[in-house]
């Protein structure tokens, strides 16, 4: 995908899958998938994208997030990423940046394996809130202690909205997790939106009303969809989120429809 004069291209590392109706819900409306079965499969599973993106831009090569790793289990089926940036003409030591929405074990997969750092020459970048809950906090999930502490020495957070990169900012968007950033591609008047998991279906983009169960605060979740929903609609920018293809909001009789690119 070109934005403006840079390429911005997805990752692919596997795929997950998740029983829709425990992991999204309309409050209120028991039956919310009836009219959106054609999202899921015939076992009215939500199939995940699993992977992230490529941007090169002012000779570095950025990562936005890592794919799920070596996982392979019942929902979760990984080991693809480095085969798909090699695709890409990238091999690991290529990569000078590597980025995260948040730090949920499928986004992060690649920055470690057994404990080494996967792209030696890079620095990792995420918002402080995110480091302090997952990995430095009371509270921290001993899995990300493990997977993410080796790139303490290597490792740069933000707190305010910054620029990363030429053509990639940052925009704190807490709800997800208390640190979860929405990556801002731009060039030439050009924009995507890396949603990271502002959204896990599209349903969540056409209906801000519908809650993830994996929203560490759903009601500020909630307000930050409908708020880049809303922006978003019928403009030219590209939401880019990290487990369904890219596209663009538009209202079709006076419906909020997200088409595909």
């Amino acid at each position: 995908m070109r934005i403006g004069a840079l390429a911005l291209e997805p990752v692919y590392d596997g795929y997950g899958q998740e029983p829709a109706h425990e992991v999204l819900s309309r409050p209120g409306v028991p039956d919310a998938w009836a009219c959106h079965g054609h999202l899921l499969d015939d076992a009215g599973n939500l199939e995940l994208t699993l992977g992230g993106f490529l941007l090169r831009t002012a000779g570095r090569v950025v990562l936005i997030d890592a794919g799920v790793g070596t996982i392979n289990n019942d929902k979760y089926h990984g080991g693809q990423f480095l085969e798909s940036l090699h695709a890409l003409g990238v091999a690991p030591g290529d990569v000078t940046d590597v980025v995260f929405t948040h730090l949920h074990f499928d986004h992060v997969g690649w920055a470690t394996k057994k404990g080494q750092v996967v792209f030696p020459n890079a620095t990792y970048r995420v918002h402080r809130a995110d480091w302090a809950h997952f990995v430095e906090g009371p509270g921290a999930e001993p899995g990300a202690v493990r997977k993410l502490s080796p790139l303490t020495d290597r490792l740069e957070t933000f707190e305010a909205d910054t620029t990363l990169a030429p053509g990639l900012d940052t925009r704190h968007v807490p709800g997800h997790t208390p640190g979860s950033t929405v990556f801002v591609v731009s060039s030439e008047g050009e924009r995507a939106l890396l949603l990271g998991d502002v959204a896990h279906s599209t349903v969540e983009l056409t209906d801000p009303t519908w809650e993830a169960v994996f929203d560490v605060d759903p009601a500020a979740a909630k307000k930050v969809r409908a708020e880049l929903a809303d922006a978003a609609t019928d403009r030219s920018d590209v939401l880019a989120a990290a487990h369904f293809p890219s596209g663009r909001l538009v209202t079709v009789e006076g419906e909020r429809r997200f088409r595909f690119i």
